[in-house]
């Protein structure tokens, strides 16, 4: 068995997209998923499967969402070591991976250079920006989350692919949930 994270998008958002997160664990347990566990309201499943390529992972849980819940909810799937990862490969050089301050954008795939070559046009003078594979880093030095011109929405769009923000004080607890 291996410990996955699927990181929901969209759900329990401004009233929208409501799921209880005990709704959601009986779903992934109904696909024969392990040990599942909820963290916060966002969306976050820590589960435990047979060694899947996450792909096969994603779809049938995509699927599942879709025809239970009645609405599309986009999921991305990392390994409990790729998000270990996401932490200790923080790009930033001197920020804290505990820092209140510090996002990671989960990526559906690695975007194309050209992709981050746009992304690149656009400047902050408050918020620092880092594509690295499949995860796009994020230090809101100033104005926080709310206010950064690098949204989820924008990098989905510019990027061309589907993807899902964490700050890194969630990746954080859910990484602490899953080795516990």
């Amino acid at each position: 068995m291996k410990t996955h994270v699927a990181l929901l998008r969209g759900i329990n958002v401004s009233g929208k997209k409501m799921v209880k997160m005990e709704h959601l664990r009986g779903i992934f347990e109904s696909l024969d998923y392990q040990n599942v566990k909820t963290y916060i309201q966002s969306g976050n499943v820590i589960f435990d499967t047979k060694k899947e390529a996450a792909e096969l992972i994603c779809d049938k849980i995509e699927k599942e969402l879709a025809r239970v819940l009645g609405f599309d909810v986009p999921v991305i799937i990392r390994t409990l070591e790729e998000l270990e990862d996401s932490i200790k490969n923080n790009p930033f050089e001197g920020a804290d991976s505990s820092e209140k301050d510090g996002y990671t954008t989960f990526l559906s795939s690695k975007p194309s250079d050209q992709a981050i070559d746009k992304i690149a046009a656009y400047k902050s003078d408050t918020d620092e920006l880092r594509i690295v594979n499949r995860e796009v880093y994020l230090l809101c030095r100033h104005k926080g989350y709310g206010e950064t011109i690098y949204s989820n929405t924008f990098l989905e769009k510019k990027l061309g692919v589907s993807a899902t923000t964490r700050n890194w004080k969630t990746i954080n607890a859910i990484i602490n949930m899953a080795n516990n």
